[in-house]
């Protein structure tokens, strides 16, 4: 579903993606979801992140739907940096 916000109101959305429950995706959580944040430099994003002291997951995927990178933050939970294309 879409939302806004006040200042930017034409840049937000939710999107839902369901998972087989025994999917591995999610590892190395023991979580059965996964937060997904877009961001606009994947490489400066986890370079911050690897400065300041976080679990990033050495792995990269890259597709038609752009590039996506993992950390792990400090409650065990994996969380997914997406950077759509273009």
């Amino acid at each position: 579903f879409e939302w806004s916000e006040q200042d930017r109101p034409d840049s937000a959305s939710t999107v839902w993606s369901p998972f087989a429950a025994d999917t591995d995706y999610f590892a190395p959580s023991e979580a059965s979801f996964m937060i997904n944040f877009r961001v606009c430099d994947l490489d400066a994003m986890l370079a911050q992140l690897t400065a300041a002291g976080a679990k990033v997951i050495d792995k990269r995927e890259s597709s038609e739907f752009g590039d996506f990178g993992w950390f792990v933050d400090p409650d065990g939970n994996k969380v997914e940096l997406w950077q759509p294309p273009g």
